[in-house]
């Protein structure tokens, strides 16, 4: 039996990510990127296809796990008959390097141990050659791919896997360092585990000691932010989507993406939380990123990059891998970099200005940017898109890209008015007003009185509860009103928000995935902005409740199942709870900020 997505928990270093089971089992980990093709694939396969297992010898009578202190520091305890033991799992990097640790220490008594080391380079299909240094380590090579094993206890082959056996008394400690590096450059010295123990738990609490979270809700909060610290890359500025791919949006079915990539819409929502956080240099960092990655002509803005901003992320079905649960087609890359989001130019115009506003020094080739993009838009915004789900059926005039191309629109005449930029503010308004009119027309059922998915259609979108927030109409008119109170009557599954209705399935939710959780916590930040504080409130807690034993998030939710779904840990979800809870706790919080005419 697979674990529940719920049951892992991630690791990382700012470079890529790894997911630890409450088995104790690394399931999933790609060197040196996020992106890259994983060595541990046990996630959407089996152990034959890479994993790397430390836990007791028998079934433990419980366990327990927690982060240290506000750091990506996972500590599992294993209570045993013998006695208790508890392994560190944390990520580090050295120069040239990216390093995974695994300390074991004993908590109480004495407890056997074992470990089992299966490594399969490319998504678990290749099997490396192993060998044994004059130093010590083992090195297990493949192609360009170099890892390098450190133990303090006596390790064998047995069936193409590295094993062993080991016992940990009351205050003893076992360390694993598993180190990867280019197979064609000298293998880098050796690290002792304490090192990169301090390194890591500095990098990590510096980082998060300069903010100073409220008094409701401050571990949520605080963990919510180390994800999304840990889903940026610390090189490129890039923040990618999640650290995984393929985990399905309903198990057994088929959509299973790639979400291992930087998507302009993920990026700058993420952004709007740091930068409430008050972490500038992110946004910063995030700039530079941006303006790498869409140099060029406007009219070729992808929607989503790389990790170092590549725009060829061709998508291909990994055939040997049966996939998480059976859930299939394992995919790597993502078709949908090329498809047309219109409001992907709206969330990168609200974005800058936001940053503006947050204090990010001017920067006249960002200015350059946005004006081209501007005048791109111009060009296209009344033709049809895929929309912000990304829909594979045909495009569609989406009311939210609309409203979207709207928010471009007046985030650059606001950035004219506010900052003294130069631009033709009077065409602007022109622009902006038309789109405004044509929304409020043809977006609008008077029958359903409600905003609907797209023009002429009835069906409902989860996406439509942005529009107050992003400023398009003031919460009190009576069109968001009755937006709000048909998503109520009309996307709710248990509590919780649907994306849209597609064809549902004998559990009564759309076919092919759950619940979706930043659209519930966009439900919050409408009900604040209703005055609904109580609502919001009942709301935003209940969706606490869904967070995993360490604070994690998933894409979505199975409310009939209880359990996670989607890739993990998911930004979308993160980045929404903290946006929400800062609503909350604030007067002057984001939604009202970005709702602000």
């Amino acid at each position: 039996m697979a674990a529940r997505i719920e049951d892992y928990a991630a690791i990382g270093n700012c470079e890529t990510m790894a997911m630890v089971g409450r088995d104790g089992s690394i399931d999933w980990l790609g060197f040196p990127r996020f992106d890259s093709a994983a060595c541990f694939a046990a996630l959407l396969g089996d152990s034959r296809n890479g994993r790397w297992l430390v836990a007791p010898t028998g079934v433990p009578a419980d366990v327990k796990r927690r982060y240290r202190g506000d750091t990506m520091i996972l500590e599992t305890t294993f209570e045993a008959e013998t006695g208790a033991v508890c392994v560190v799992d944390f990520m580090s990097r050295g120069e040239g390097t990216s390093d995974l640790v695994r300390i074991v220490r004993g908590v109480r008594g004495k407890v056997a141990m074992r470990t089992e080391l299966v490594i399969r380079f490319e998504y678990g299909s290749i099997m490396p050659w192993v060998s044994r240094r004059d130093d010590g380590r083992r090195e297990i090579t493949a192609g360009p791919d170099r890892l390098l094993l450190a133990a303090d206890v006596p390790l064998h082959g047995e069936d193409f896997r590295t094993v062993g056996k080991f016992e940990v008394e009351a205050g003893e400690e076992i360390s694993f360092m598993l180190s990867w590096s280019r197979s064609y450059h000298a293998a880098p010295e050796p690290r002792s585990a304490s090192e990169a123990l301090a390194q890591a738990e500095s990098f990590w609490s510096k980082w998060l000691e300069r903010f100073k979270p409220g008094k409701e809700w401050p571990e949520a909060v605080k963990r919510s932010l180390l994800t999304l610290k840990a889903l940026s890359h610390r090189e490129t500025g890039g923040i990618v989507a999640a650290g995984t791919t393929s985990l399905p949006e309903k198990i057994g079915g088929s959509r299973n993406w790639d979400y291992r990539f930087c998507w302009l819409r993920d990026a700058t929502f993420t952004l709007y939380a740091l930068l409430g956080a008050g972490f500038v240099e992110e946004a910063k960092a995030w700039r530079g990123w941006l303006l790498r990655a869409v140099a060029g002509s406007p009219q070729d803005l992808r929607i989503m990059y790389g990790v170092a901003g590549e725009r060829r992320l061709e998508e291909y079905e990994v055939s040997w891998l049966k996939g998480y649960e059976a859930s299939s087609p394992v995919r790597i890359g993502n078709a949908a970099a090329k498809q047309i989001q219109l409001d992907v130019y709206g969330e990168l115009l609200d974005a800058l200005y936001v940053a503006r506003k947050a204090g990010l020094d001017a920067n006249a080739a960002s200015w350059a940017l946005e004006c081209s993009l501007i005048g791109h838009l111009e060009t296209i915004w009344n033709e049809p898109d895929n929309g912000i789900w990304e829909v594979r059926g045909g495009r569609k005039h989406f009311t939210h890209s609309k409203v979207m191309a709207w928010v471009a629109f007046d985030r650059a005449i606001r950035s004219v008015e506010e900052f003294g930029l130069d631009g033709p503010v009077a065409h602007w308004r022109e622009v902006r007003d038309v789109i405004h009119k044509q929304v409020c027309e043809k977006g609008f059922d008077r029958a359903l009185n409600s905003f609907v998915q797209s023009y002429g259609s009835k069906s409902l979108d989860a996406s439509l509860l942005l529009i107050a927030m992003v400023g398009f109409l003031p919460p009190s008119d009576p069109r968001i009103r009755g937006t709000l109170a048909a998503i109520e009557s009309g996307l709710m599954r248990e509590g919780f928000v649907l994306r849209y209705h597609t064809s549902e399935g004998a559990d009564g939710l759309p076919a092919g995935e759950g619940v979706f959780l930043a659209c519930s916590f966009w439900l919050a930040d409408n009900y604040i902005l209703q005055g609904r504080l109580d609502d919001a409130r009942k709301l935003f807690e209940s969706l606490l409740l869904v967070r995993n034993d360490v604070g994690l998030l998933a894409e979505e939710y199975d409310p009939s199942g209880r359990r996670q779904l989607g890739n993990f840990p998911q930004a979308f979800s993160h980045l929404a709870l903290f946006n929400t809870a800062h609503n909350l706790t604030s007067a002057n919080g984001a939604v009202h900020q970005r709702s602000r005419q």
